[in-house]
């Protein structure tokens, strides 16, 4: 399940009760692992043996006999005709969520199962005691390896990630314990701040941004339709790369394109669902998304399979692998820095200004359409999150208080 790369102390309980650090805590010897906490998500396989009930056949009596569990020390097997089936179920647990999810779960786990070593605290089963130490130590930036306090939002994350890695293991952590939740308002009504939002790339930086790219160069050609379809379809960086030339071309493919005559139509699977992405074809070739992703696909030579490859063998020869989201982020960077994006801003405070979501932010600032359009084309389920993205939507434009007579 692991993807490819690209290139407050806790000195009393957090609820308010000085409670001791044994029982429910989970106190283990300083210096120890705790027993049944290990860093990686369990296997299919595992949680099939450990249901103790898998039929293996029936006897003459009728009764069906069950698998035995494996020898100590030995590996987990399962009855070969459920071997199969435990392969799909893998592929399943895949597909349930994204490559960058899977990661920041395993990571988050890791993360805390870290601490909890580190504490000589058990990280199994969850003890709402132990959590709320974890998060004051986040919130706190005292967890070993962090040089800074997690924001909220992090924070946040990190109790999401714990609860489905518990979930993966039979097991509930309940965030509504006061030893939890009460930590957790504290921490957002001290430490909650404002989102920072990306920058736009809005269509004139887009221009300047695509000139610093090589034509005559199959990376060009190719970071080129990327900029363009990212920015015009308004798309996320996962939707970007998971996109494959038709559909059904692979297992981990996204969504798929279908070029016409008036634009492109992009059907994608997203969190909510399938939905599609209408893109018309531009004013002019030089900045039109259908151009550009034809222009890439003819000199790619690319006609089945992921849409967007690396570029290999000094730039002239496209591999078959689809490229990761991170590029994305790292092209949209790249450009704009070279373009001058923002030029008014040191070059450090520039460099963090923009990401993959300014794409998006860029089309939903930019286009002077209803805003319902807009919505629809960025697949929010409301107009305000929409809203969000408009970076210069007129705020003023419903005046209450000159409505109001003042």
């Amino acid at each position: 399940m692991n993807a490819k790369h690209d290139s407050l102390q806790p000195d009393a309980s957090p609820g308010g009760d000085a409670e001791p650090a044994t029982g429910i805590v989970g106190r283990e010897p300083a210096g120890r692992s705790p027993k049944g906490a290990p860093d990686d998500l369990p296997d299919i396989v595992d949680v099939v043996m450990a249901m103790g009930d898998v039929p293996v056949d029936d006897d003459a009596s009728g009764e069906a006999r069950h698998a035995a569990p494996p020898a100590t020390g030995g590996e987990a097997r399962l009855p070969g005709h459920l071997e199969t089936l435990a392969d799909r179920a893998r592929g399943y647990v895949e597909a349930a969520s994204s490559a960058n999810t899977r990661r920041a779960y395993a990571s988050d786990w890791k993360h805390f199962a870290g601490w909890c070593r580190r504490q000589g605290l058990s990280a199994m089963p969850p003890a709402p005691q132990t959590i709320g130490l974890y998060i004051t130590a986040c919130a706190s930036g005292t967890v070993g390896g962090d040089r800074k306090p997690n924001s909220v939002s992090t924070i946040e994350r990190r109790l999401s990630s714990l609860s489905w890695n518990y979930a993966q293991r039979g097991l509930t952590l309940d965030r509504r314990d006061r030893h939890i939740a009460t930590v957790m308002a504290g921490i957002r009504n001290r430490h909650a701040a404002p989102p920072r939002q990306k920058e736009a790339i809005l269509p004139e930086d887009l221009i300047a941004m695509l000139e610093t790219l090589d034509r005559g160069s199959l990376r060009g050609l190719r970071d080129r339709a990327m900029l363009l379809l990212g920015f015009a379809g308004g798309l996320r960086r996962s939707e970007i790369v998971g996109l494959d030339v038709g559909r059904d071309h692979t297992e981990d493919g996204r969504g798929w394109i279908e070029i016409l005559d008036k634009g492109m139509l992009v059907t994608l699977r997203g969190k909510t669902g399938w939905r599609e992405v209408e893109i018309g074809r531009g004013s002019s070739d030089a900045t039109c998304p259908v151009v550009a992703l034809e222009t890439w696909l003819k000199f790619a030579r690319i006609a089945h399979g992921p849409l967007f490859r690396r570029v290999k063998g000094q730039g002239k020869t496209v591999g078959g692998d689809r490229l990761n989201d991170q590029e994305v982020a790292r092209l949209v960077k790249r450009a704009a820095m070279a373009a001058g994006v923002r030029g008014d801003l040191g070059e450090r405070d520039r460099a963090k200004l923009f990401a993959g979501h300014s794409l998006r932010a860029g089309l939903a600032s930019s286009a002077e359409v209803d805003e319902r359009y807009v919505q629809k084309q960025l697949g929010h389920a409301s107009a305000e999150m929409t809203r969000k993205y408009q970076r210069r939507r007129d705020r003023f434009r419903v005046n209450l208080t000159k409505a109001a007579g003042l």
